[in-house]
């Protein structure tokens, strides 16, 4: 049996019973779920950067996108919360749709 030892998505254990295949998993505490949605984010961003093409990209993003929802239950705020602090931070500070490099600043 081959071993993960990773943080799955929800449907994962039903995904595999509807395929016939036996499992082992676990609950995570909080503390687990932190570290281990951690490591999703790290797993989940490598595979973005290798995607070979624009499909796999946004495919590595939703995913992405997912893990980040999921980090919002540690810091106590809700998916909505989170996109209205981005909101808030998009009109202070814009997005990255000009795509500016700053070269530098010269201190007055």
């Amino acid at each position: 049996m081959p071993t993960y030892n990773k943080l799955v998505r929800d449907k994962i254990p039903e995904i595999l019973e509807q395929n016939n295949l036996t499992y082992r998993l676990k609950h995570l505490d909080k503390d687990q779920f932190h570290s281990a949605i951690q490591e999703k984010f790290q797993e989940e961003w490598t595979e973005y950067q290798k995607a070979a093409n624009n499909d796999e990209a946004v495919e590595e993003l939703a995913d992405l996108l997912e893990v980040i929802f999921a980090m919002t239950e540690i810091h106590g705020i809700t998916k909505e919360e989170l996109l209205a602090v981005r909101q808030r931070k998009f009109i202070d500070r814009g997005g990255f749709d000009q795509k500016y490099y700053l070269l530098e600043v010269e201190d007055k």
